[in-house]
Parts: structure tokens; C-alpha cells; sequence
């Protein structure tokens, strides 16, 4: 069998090796690992009830003050409409006590006022306010001032209108007059006073002024 003259040996073909895109096994080793998650422990039993009795505790004490509240509220708008209604009633009972002290008080018109009197005082209504009381303004208030050697201090001399107070509520203070320590002042005499007689001429029996 005879050889092709033309023919040339078979070429040799080289293969180019690709680099490869994987990290080295050293690379990988070397890397950093990611830290593992470890998953939280469950709650003790002993835990468990300790936050859920701590959680009803909690809500006890809201619901107490919650209580709290609504009740003093609640007294709150109940004496505050006793003592709008008793307000309006102070001028019957001043009329009464004015009838008292005149003596006018007797008969059919007595037996109203003593059921009137005892109705309000069922509602915690009192009357206060004496002659010789300490001067208080928080309960007193001043409708004529003076002096007076014979206090020691500030007096409600004269009560002028009595008060009215429920519990430690004033509806209305005591119109009082009062004395203060010191001497009293001097009433003026007309026939002193400044200016009198300037201007004035002295005239005869006739009417004629004298010269």
C-alpha cells in the first residue's frame, strides 16, 4: 500500500485548558465560616408563670386605680349637684332665720321651715358664723373694717349673714364685720370741720352785716 505523497502528518491539536472559576480548596478553607443561629430556649415553666402573674398583678392595679378614679368622680358630680340644688334654696332659708330673730316665726309657717331645715341638714347643709369669731378668710368674708382696743386680733365682730358650708365645701362665706386690734378712730365733729364758718359775716339784729 503506497503512501500519498500530498498527504501531511496529522497536525498535533493543542486544547487551551479554560481557567477554572472555583476557588482553590485552600481558599474555601481558609474563608471565614458563617456563625451558626442558635435558636433561643424556650421559657422555664417557672419563667412562664412568673410573667404571666406579673402581668395579672399589673392589670389589678390598673383596674384599682381605674376605680379609684370613676368613684371620686362620681362624688365629685354628686356634691357638686346637692350644692347647686342647696344654692338656690339660701334665700328661703335666710328669709326663715330673718323671721327667727323677729319673732315670726310660729304656727303653720314653723312647722314648713323646721321640715325645710331638717332636709337640707339631711343633704349635709350647716349653717356656721358667730359673733366673736376669729376672723378667717377662707370662710368669712368683709363687708365693714374697724378697730378696737378690746381684740386681739383680727374678730368677726358682727355676723351680718351667716354662712353655709357642706363638709369642708363652703357654698357661701359669712358676711362678717370686722375688728382689728388699735384705737378706734375719732368721729369727726361738724362744728370742727375744716372750712366751717370761712366766708361767713356777722350781721345785727336788722340783717345789715356790722362793720
Amino acid at each position: 500500500m503506497t503512501s500519498d505523497p500530498e498527504a501531511t502528518p496529522e497536525e498535533d491539536v493543542e486544547v487551551s485548558e479554560e481557567p477554572s472559576t472555583a476557588p482553590p480548596d485552600s481558599e474555601q478553607e481558609s474563608g471565614e465560616q458563617e456563625p451558626s443561629k442558635q435558636e433561643p430556649a424556650e421559657p422555664t415553666a417557672e419563667q412562664q408563670l412568673a410573667e404571666r402573674t406579673a402581668d395579672l398583678q399589673r392589670l389589678q392595679a390598673e383596674y384599682v386605680n381605674y376605680k379609684r378614679r370613676v368613684d371620686r368622680d362620681r362624688e365629685m358630680i354628686r356634691s357638686t349637684a346637692v350644692a347647686s340644688v342647696l344654692s338656690s334654696l339660701l334665700p328661703v332659708l335666710d328669709d326663715i332665720g330673718r323671721a327667727e330673730q323677729h319673732g315670726e316665726l310660729s304656727g303653720g309657717f314653723k312647722a314648713v321651715a323646721d321640715s325645710l331645715l331638717q332636709s337640707v341638714g339631711a343633704h349635709g347643709l350647716e349653717r356656721f358664723g358667730t359673733d366673736g369669731d376669729p376672723f378667717d378668710p377662707t370662710v368669712h368674708e368683709a363687708l365693714m373694717h374697724g378697730y378696737s382696743g378690746e381684740v386681739d386680733g383680727p374678730t368677726a365682730d358682727k355676723i351680718l349673714q351667716v354662712g353655709y358650708r357642706i363638709g369642708e365645701r363652703i357654698v357661701r362665706p359669712a358676711r362678717v364685720s370686722v375688728l382689728e386690734p388699735g384705737e378706734p378712730e375719732p368721729e369727726a365733729d361738724p362744728e370742727l370741720a375744716p372750712g366751717a364758718g370761712i366766708g361767713s359775716e356777722a350781721t345785727d339784729p336788722a340783717g345789715q352785716p356790722e362793720r
